[in-house]
Order: C-alpha cells, then structure tokens, then sequence
C-alpha cells in the first residue's frame, strides 16, 4: 500500500468514526482523491518566483498601500501541541491503534492581518492593483457592494481615502430592521463611506446597477468593482485581485527560502475567491510542489471550485503564463461551511480563543475562525502528513471580534 493510499484510509476510518455513514464513503474516497496533492518532491515550474514577479510588476502597475513583507512565522506552540499520528498497531498495519503519537506537521501563519490600512487584511493586496485601475481610468468615486460586516468594504473606504476618492458602499442586510453600527461597519462611517443598504427582500446587484447610473447622472465618474475585488467585471477588465496574491505567493515562497523552510501546503478562508485563485496561479507557476487548500466560508464545493478555477485562468492568461487550471484541481472544502456566511459555531469559538491563548493572535468569527476551525479538524483526520509544513495565511477581519463579542464567549465554554 503506498503512502498516499494509507493516508487516505487513514483519513476515511478516522471520518467514519466522527459519525460519517457507510454510504457516504464512496463519495468521500472521490473528494480525498481530488484533494490529495500530486506529489510533494519538488518539481520546477514554468517560472521562477522573481521572474513571476517582474512579469506582475512590467503589466499590472499598483498603488502603494500595504505594509510588506507582512511576516511569516511559526506557531511555536500550536507545532508543539499538534498531534501526529499513533504508532501502527501490530494487527492493523497503519491504523489508529493506542500508544504514543509521533510529531504532527509543522504551522505556519502568514500575517496577512498586518498589511496596515485601517486594521489590515487580504484586501489590502488587492486594493493596491484595482485603486490603481481606477486612478487609471480616471474615476473620482468607487462603487462596491458587500455584506454588512465586510472587510472588502471597510479596507476599500480606507484605500479610496488614501487617493482622494469617494466610496458609495451597497450592503445587504441580514435581517429587516436597524443596523448597529458596530465592528466594520462602524469604520465605514467613521471614514466617511456614503452606505446604501439593501433590504433582505431587495436585489444587491439591482441596486448597485441603480447607484452606478445615479452617481453618472449626478456627473460622478464611478470605477464599479466586484464584491471582494475578485471576479472581472464592471469597470475591472482584468482579475486584479488575484494579482495581488500571486505576487504573495512569491514573497511567501521567497520568506520560507531565506527562513530555509520548505512550504507543502497553504490553509486559507475562501469566498469570493479571488485570493485562493491568485495563490494557485502562483504555485503553479513556480512551485508547483505547494498544494492551496481552501475552507469555504459559505456555499457548495462545486461552485466554488468552478469560480476558482475562472479568475486564476484569466490571471494566469492576463500574465502570459501557458497554464490551463481545471476545477478538478483546485482543493476546497465545505465541510465547515456550517449554518452558512458569519454564522458562529462551538468549533470556530474553539479555534479563535485557541489561537488567543496559544499564541496571542486574534482571528475574526466569519473568515479566519472559520477556516482555522477547518484547518484543526482535517489535522485530526491526518489529511495533513506528519512532515508537512503547512502555513496559515491569517486574512484579517479583527473588527468583527466585537459584534460577535458575546457568541464568541458564550460558545468557547462549550467547546
């Protein structure tokens, strides 16, 4: 039995004792065979990482906005509490078995929170590509829609203020009713953001279509973007966002380089999509050994795999790289999706007052908690191997501790 096919077993067994059924398996062997990296030996890419790099710098030009290199650092003590798997028990070659367990795989956190820009984030990257666009083209206002507790929004406010440039935000609403202006949405009206809010029964996008030809009446010159800068569209021709985080990837595999440490897999929170596909147009590229795992934040597998799969092949063309990026190859789980987008769970308490007690940094109850939460169960599970150096990019979102402030306590005793 080989070691990637022990691996699987291992992960099925230990699934089916978590309360998965029978007839499930089959469906589950399917999804761990896409998952599975190919091989993890090292093997050149069409690039290099610098050479990556001058080719997003001679075609994309961008605003200054962020604070980089943001750190890479090891989970000192995560790495050292993160159990590996048992010793193989005599009758049961490569299962679970009692006894001591071996070291577990090595983390990472790769502190995307510390990119500046009104508390920091992923966004931040991809603001620096698309304000660019916009100044470009000659806008004076930029036009977005999001959910209320959005950090795309929030960090765009903060970037359009940077240049001059006004922000019309189109949010939708939860629930019918007043909003609190706590956690992100409250940095968006302190920076002066013009919010227009959608009602639950109202459509985003018709509303957005609507504020864009009312700015243009009023003689505004709106620069229109996706939620999460993500997918083209708009007033963006091209996938900018994603540009940002194939240029992080670069500087991501050139930290580990001078830190002599070698990187096998990359943990991130997935949901618009834009940062997953921009790190698969960078690993392909140049280090095609690294696999991306994504944690959805909200929605199906399949969908998001396709949405994925779209921005990085329009990247990965917008930079003349001759790659062809299937859905089948992009690795994203739903497994953790929950209730559905910002909704709480013991697990994701569990992973954010984990992570604040461990190692004193602060992760946001609808991104980065989610997917840590992902990240701590598939370890569990041995998907991860016990050699493995495995980096959690951390994409921000503190402000929203604050409105989740009591959930976040009440559910952590449960755990």
């Amino acid at each position: 039995m080989t070691t990637d096919t022990l691996h699987r077993r291992r992960f099925l067994e230990n699934g089916m004792r978590a309360g998965l059924t029978l007839a499930a398996a089959p469906a589950l062997v399917t999804h761990l065979a896409s998952c599975r990296p190919r091989q993890t030996a090292d093997v050149g890419g069409i690039t290099t990482p610098s050479r990556l790099q001058r080719t997003i710098d001679r075609r994309f030009p961008r605003a200054r906005l962020a604070h980089l290199p943001t750190p890479l650092e090891k989970l000192e003590v995560l790495t050292a509490e993160s159990p590996g798997s048992p010793s193989p028990g005599p009758q049961s070659p490569g299962l679970r078995a009692p006894g001591p367990r071996s070291p577990g795989p090595r983390w990472f956190i790769k502190r995307d929170d510390q990119t500046g820009l009104a508390f920091g984030g992923n966004k931040t990257r991809k603001l620096e590509f698309i304000l660019q666009d916009a100044l470009d083209q000659g806008a004076d206002t930029i036009l977005t829609s999001a959910g209320l507790q959005s950090n795309w929004a929030r960090q765009t406010v903060a970037a359009a203020n940077m240049f001059g440039l006004k922000t019309v935000l189109v949010l939708s609403k939860p629930r019918p009713g007043p909003v609190d202006y706590d956690g992100n949405l409250f940095l968006d009206a302190l920076m002066g953001a013009d919010i227009r809010f959608v009602e639950p029964d109202q459509s985003r996008q018709a509303v957005l279509d609507q504020t864009a030809e009312e700015l243009k009446a009023h003689g505004r010159r709106p620069y229109v973007v996706s939620v999460g800068g993500s997918r083209p569209g708009g007033s963006m021709a091209q996938p900018l966002g994603a540009m940002g985080y194939t240029l992080a990837f670069v500087e991501l595999y050139q930290q580990a380089q001078e830190q002599n440490t070698r990187i096998d897999s990359i943990v991130i929170a997935n949901g618009s999509g834009g940062t997953q596909a921009g790190l698969v147009v960078g690993a392909r590229a140049a280090a095609p050994h690294v696999r991306i795992v994504g944690i959805n934040v909200s929605g199906a597998r399949e969908p998001a795999r396709n949405n994925i799969a779209s921005i990085a092949q329009a990247a990965a063309h917008g930079l003349d790289l001759d790659m062809t990026i299937t859905p089948e190859e992009i690795i994203v789980f739903d497994d953790y999706v929950g209730e559905g987008y910002g909704v709480m769970s013991p697990e994701i308490a569990r992973a954010i007052t984990l992570l604040a007690r461990k190692e004193a940094i602060l992760l946001d109850p609808v991104y980065t908690g989610k997917a840590l939460a992902g990240l701590l169960d598939l370890n569990e599970r041995e998907y991860f191997r016990e050699d493995e150096n495995v980096v959690f990019i951390h994409t921000g979102g503190t402000p929203a501790l604050f409105p989740y402030r009591q959930e976040i306590l009440e559910l952590a005793e449960t755990a």
